[in-house]
This record gives C-alpha cells, structure tokens and sequence, in this order.
C-alpha cells in the first residue's frame, strides 16, 4: 500500500532530472573492482537495449508525423489523448524537418522513461539497505549503509563515477554510430544496436533480451510490450521526481512526508562534493 501511494503521489511534483545511485563509501582514493562494475552498471542499463543478438538491423524508414503520435497518444492513455502544451511536436529542432524533431524527441522520451526506471526501483533498493554482497573496492572496503540514495551517489569515489560516466557515454556513442538507420532519418526509436564481434568480445551481447524470449513473440505482443514501456517510463518519471521533489522541500508530496528523508546536497550537481569541480 505504501507503494502505491509512492506512485500515486509521485505525480503531484516536479523536480530535478534523476540520476542513477549507487551505494559507495566516499574516499578519492579507491578504486571500484570489476567484480561490482560490470554487474552494476550492465544491470543498470539492460532495459535500455532493444532486442539485438541474432535480429537484423532494422532498414524500413518510419518516420512520424504528428498524426502518428496523435494514434499512440489515443493507444497509451484514450482519456487524456493527446497533450503536447510546449508544442514541441511541430517544431523544427536545428532547423531539421519536423519528422526528424518528432523522431529526435520520440527516442530521448524512451531513453528517459528508461533510466527513470531503473531510478525508482534503485531508490527503494538502496533507501531499503539493499547492497551488493560482494565488495565495494579493490582495497575490499565493504558497502557502507545508513545513507539516503542521493547520499549514496555522492559517497562513490570519483574513480567509480568517472567509469561509471564513460561507460554511459560510450552506449550514447554506439547508439549514435552503429545504427544502420538514424532515429531522426526513420529509424526505430529506442533501438540499441547490437556489439560487433570485430569491436566487442563475445559477440553482438543482447543486454536487452539475453535469454531470446522476444524471438517468440507475435508483432502484436511487441507493439503490446512497448506501449507498456512508454506507459510506465512515464509513470517512473514522475514518481522518481516526487522522491527527489520530496527530499529538497518537505511536505511537497504529501503522501512523502515522513517517508523520504530530506536532502542538501544539489541534484543538478552529481559532482558537487567531489574534488572534480576544484581541478
């Protein structure tokens, strides 16, 4: 029940974009194992992968317009339908076509909802005590525990952040460049493509689907499949900004109070407490 209120409540604020945490003791001069790395942060990303492995690049152009998404609004949520109030939908994004805003808003709007997923359920993991078994540090420093999951971000060591940063941007990168089709050109929005075994050992690594259940499902049950992602990508949004609105201005969220403790530090500055922003 106390779940459900989260979600509900979630959607009466607005705050900062979230960021993914992690729960590390803060100390510059360690370095994160492998061991807790690659798990966490491939875990981390899964969803953000769209099934790969033995499925071939698509090639058909799709390109929308604001009639497309007027039909996916009808089919996400028939009661509130279509609602753009910044009317981004019809702007012309870098002087490109309003096809390519459309497609270039479509893809950051999936990527979002993603990450916002994996936000929301890591703030419950971390603001419960959850932690990985292993440990944290190559100096075998173990997960420290009583800290706030915004506090969790701010304790990883600036070695760990800034793997965790690449790491990041090297799957912004890979989306950039390997797609046969770019999602602004008419490629399918929220597509990962797959590693090339030339480049990355072991092959093209589907992190999205890696067990191949999608190769069994129908077309209807993938289009049934992504309007559920968009649908509760939307709904981890709001709810992870109802945390982070919650945490800076108690008694913001109502159904918050007393559940989400309070925050100083700065969303909007992931380095803020660490000596990055001083070299």
């Amino acid at each position: 029940s106390r779940l459900l209120s989260l979600l509900s409540a979630a959607a009466a604020c607005d705050a900062v974009p979230p960021f993914e945490m992690a729960t590390f003791r803060r100390d510059p001069t360690l370095t994160l194992t492998m061991k807790l790395l690659l798990p966490a942060l491939l875990a981390g990303t899964a969803s953000a992968f769209a099934p790969t492995g033995a499925a071939p690049k698509s090639t058909t152009a799709m390109k929308e317009s604001v009639a497309d998404l007027e039909t996916l609004a009808g089919k996400l949520n028939p009661i509130v339908g279509f609602y753009d109030p910044l009317d981004l939908s019809s702007q012309n994004f870098w002087g490109k076509p309003q096809e390519e805003t459309i497609g270039f808003i479509r893809e950051a709007e999936i990527k979002h909802g993603r990450i916002a997923m994996f936000a929301f359920v890591g703030y419950l993991a971390h603001a419960n005590g959850v932690t990985f078994p292993w440990a944290m540090t190559m100096s075998g420093e173990k997960f420290p525990t009583g800290l706030t999951p915004p506090e969790a971000w701010d304790a990883i060591p600036d070695a760990g952040k800034l793997q965790i940063f690449l790491f990041v941007g090297f799957l912004e990168f890979w989306r950039e460049v390997a797609s046969e089709t770019h999602y602004m050109k008419g490629g399918k929005p929220g597509y990962f493509p797959p590693f090339d075994a030339k480049f990355i050992p072991g092959g093209a690594l589907n992190l999205y689907d890696p067990f191949g259940r999608n190769k069994s499902m129908t077309e209807e049950q993938k289009a049934t499949g992504l309007l559920r992602e968009l649908n509760n990508g939307r709904l981890a949004q709001l709810g992870i900004f109802g945390f982070l609105c919650e945490s800076k201005i108690p008694g913001s969220v109502p159904a918050l109070k007393g559940i989400i403790p309070a925050y100083d530090g700065d969303y909007m500055a992931p380095l803020a407490k660490s000596i990055l922003p001083h070299l």
